[in-house]
């Protein structure tokens, strides 16, 4: 593609390990400049995404950092106030994920910036709102799914409280952030006046679990216990087969019937409490463990065909090492490989948008610590002399062989 719908736009990204940078990538992708202000320590998740040829780049960080400009500043250091206010500046949007007392001592949170500079649109992404008693506590995303009752739905139906064993919030929450970031671009183009932005990660994701679990506590007075019993029940997992295990999904009538006919309870299909929506919703349980009952007859693969022969939404449980070599994820190319700068041949993820019958640019490689941090000094302004000082002093770090 040779134009995007963020091009020309410039994000200011002082965000961390997931979060932040997940928002920031998928911003990228749709055109946005994105200079990643890194402290001399790093990223944490440059070590904590697991162990990489030289230290440097754990495999989530490649993948989250793609397509951004980096440059590494000592915030702490006095020079670098000045190569901050100049990185703000020139930027269309500040995305930060620090704790807002850090922020504040810094001089980057989102009053004194918007005082400074009013068209700016300025987005923290909280750990909780500001505005409640857990307001700049520290928080991870294990903690986010446990305060949010995501590992309670695992105990209500597994008895044991489990976590969603990927970062599910910081996703989900950096997408929307994204989102949020792009509406007030679009308000900006309206009214030339910028905006404060706060994504707090415990109510957004306790929104999510509550959306679909207050259920039947929707009502005054509740017509029924919270919990959406079909997801909670213990049955409402994928099911072994003769040979490992697959999921599948029928909710309408005519898939209900499909299903009973191809494992063999046609009997079943008269049954009035499993003939309609409103039947499955009334016996629940009873329905969900004949839905959930193993198929130990036939293969996983004898059983992908028979379901799509009946239309039913099926596919096989993969695991990490299976996923890559499925044959639809290989067809459409969702996977690559390229030349890092630094870690030799890595695999990249391209972008899932398809913008115009193109997909989106994943961005180059992701970059080394301080990797931009002179031709971004030099863009803002400042000659050879006062970068070296910056480097010299501490206040600005420059990659390693660069």
């Amino acid at each position: 593609m040779t134009s995007k719908p963020l091009n020309g736009i410039r994000v200011l990204d002082l965000t961390s390990v997931v979060v932040g940078p997940a928002c920031s990538s998928r911003l990228a992708q749709y055109g946005a400049e994105i200079i990643k202000v890194e402290s001399p320590e790093g990223d944490l998740m440059r070590g904590l995404g697991g162990i990489s040829p030289t230290g440097q780049h754990s495999g989530t960080y490649l993948h989250l950092n793609r397509g951004k400009r980096n440059i590494c500043l000592n915030l702490k250091a006095e020079g670098s106030r000045e190569v901050m206010d100049a990185l703000v500046k020139n930027a269309d949007v500040v995305i930060a994920n620090m704790r807002p007392q850090a922020l504040k001592k810094l001089n980057i949170d989102s009053e004194t910036i918007l005082q400074r500079y009013p068209d700016k649109i300025y987005c923290l992404i909280t750990g909780y709102g500001s505005d409640g008693p857990y307001a700049g506590e520290p928080t991870y995303d294990s903690v986010i799914q446990a305060a949010t009752g995501m590992t309670g739905l695992s105990l209500a139906r597994d008895g044991v409280p489990r976590y969603v064993p990927m970062l599910i919030c910081d996703h989900v929450v950096g997408e929307i952030a994204a989102g949020a970031i792009m509406s007030a671009l679009y308000g900006r183009r309206q009214t030339g006046e910028g905006v404060s932005l706060e994504i707090p990660m415990f109510e957004t994701m306790s929104a999510f679990v509550l959306q679909e679990h207050l259920a039947q506590q929707s009502f005054d007075p509740p017509v029924g216990p919270g919990g959406d019993q079909r997801l909670l029940s213990p049955y409402n997992k994928p099911v072994q087969t003769a040979d490992g295990w697959i999921s599948f999904t029928v909710n309408t009538d005519s898939q209900v019937r499909a299903f009973l006919a191809a494992v063999g309870k046609a009997g079943l299909i008269v049954d009035k409490r499993f003939a309609t929506v409103a039947g499955r919703a009334a016996y629940v349980h009873e329905w969900f463990e004949i839905r959930g009952a193993p198929l130990l007859q036939k293969t996983t693969s004898e059983w992908l065909a028979d379901f799509k022969a009946a239309d039913i939404a099926a596919k096989p449980c993969h695991t990490l090492e299976t996923l890559p070599t499925d044959p639809h994820l290989q067809a459409v190319g969702l996977i690559n490989h390229e030349l890092h700068p630094s870690e030799g041949k890595t695999a990249w993820i391209r972008s899932t948008v398809k913008y115009n019958g193109s997909y989106l640019s994943a961005g180059a490689p992701s970059q080394p610590k301080g990797w931009e941090t002179n031709a971004l000094l030099a863009e803002l302004g400042f000659d050879a002399d006062q970068i070296n000082e910056l480097v010299t002093s501490g206040a600005a770090h420059v990659a390693h062989g660069r």
